[in-house]
């Protein structure tokens, strides 16, 4: 299964609508948002994705309500942290903030994250998968991100928008 991975929009269309592009292209099964699209004007580029996404809530968020009920037609979006099991298995765990999870790790081989604006892919010292896609706004550090998952077997790789 392929997932693709983004967070911290901010409200960023052009650098969404790359994302979305490419998950489109990368033929994601599945995407998984790790928070702060901030407004309900992020919602309309997602709808091009040609596959489901779920996610959660960041700490920007403006209009929880507004971009609830948008994202309703899209996917599910929830307040983290959010447990996923995928169709083949595979035991995810997404947040915004990881902070918000460091004391439910046990039953997971996947930590997504976001907040921090900084991509990362690693594994901890139990061999979980922890990704942080980075910024896909590009706001901060000026490098929009999003990551791919693979599920079998298990990897995952960060892809630059800027490339794309």
């Amino acid at each position: 299964m392929r997932i693709g991975i983004f967070a911290d929009a901010h409200d960023h269309l052009d650098n969404l609508r790359r994302a979305v592009a490419l998950f489109n292209v990368k033929k994601c099964d599945l995407v998984v948002f790790a928070g702060d699209l901030v407004s309900t004007i992020s919602v309309p580029p997602l709808r091009k994705l040609n596959c489901p996404l779920l996610g959660c809530f960041g700490d920007n968020e403006g209009n929880r309500t507004g971009i609830h009920n948008g994202m309703s037609i899209i996917g599910i979006l929830g307040d983290p942290p959010l447990g996923i099991r995928t169709q083949d298995g595979r035991r995810i765990l997404v947040t915004h903030q990881w902070n918000q999870v460091r004391n439910q790790l046990e039953d997971c081989e996947v930590v997504i994250y976001g907040h921090t604006h900084r991509a990362s892919i690693g594994r901890d010292e139990r061999g979980r998968l922890m990704i942080n896609p980075g910024e896909t706004g590009g706001w901060t550090y000026g490098k929009p991100s999003v990551a791919i998952l693979e599920t079998d077997p298990l990897e995952a790789q960060l892809l630059f928008l800027d490339d794309w």
